[in-house]
């Protein structure tokens, strides 16, 4: 119960501050950080994946709303949300019977930076190709992914060290 608390209050909070807060940040005209994400990633090993994508649709559904980009985070959040489990089962070997929260502490610091560094890598590419929908100026969408998913990754890796054991 206390779990299901702990997700729904991170799902507002992060939905909240995304919307309100980093929604209106656009740093070098480039960087705009998407941390709304954090929530697939720090969603139990084991959980449901129909409840995942199913949520991960309801949080870029959202999202998208509020950021007038018709079904782009809904697209790019449903396929991290898709890929996670391949993602976790590559970087990291969970034991028979385990359901940790991903983390430095269950992953091990090295899985846990790849398993955040490929999902946003693959956020942030899904997102930004089908916002430019077009293979014209793909310097400049390279550009603003790379400079996204670095303060993204960072931002969220400084939020995860701000977790508890």
């Amino acid at each position: 119960m206390i779990l299901f608390l702990q997700n729904i209050l991170r799902f507002i909070i992060l939905i909240l501050v995304q919307m309100f807060v980093l929604n209106n940040i656009r740093l070098l005209g480039y960087i705009n950080p998407y941390i709304y994400i954090l929530f697939i990633f720090a969603l139990p090993v084991k959980f449901s994946r129909p409840l995942s994508l199913l949520l991960a649709f309801i949080l870029g559904l959202i999202i998208d709303m509020f950021s007038n980009t018709p079904g782009m985070h809904t697209f790019a959040t449903v396929l991290i949300a898709f890929l996670r489990n391949p993602v976790i089962n590559l970087y990291t070997s969970i034991e028979e019977g385990a359901n940790p929260e991903p983390s430095f502490y269950t992953f091990g610091v090295a899985g846990f930076v790849k398993y955040i560094i490929t999902l946003v890598l693959i956020h942030h590419t899904a997102f930004f190709i089908l916002e430019i929908f077009s293979f014209i100026g793909f310097g400049y969408t390279l550009i603003r992914i790379i400079l996204n998913s670095l303060v993204s990754i960072i931002i969220i890796l400084g939020i995860s060290l701000l977790k508890k054991k």
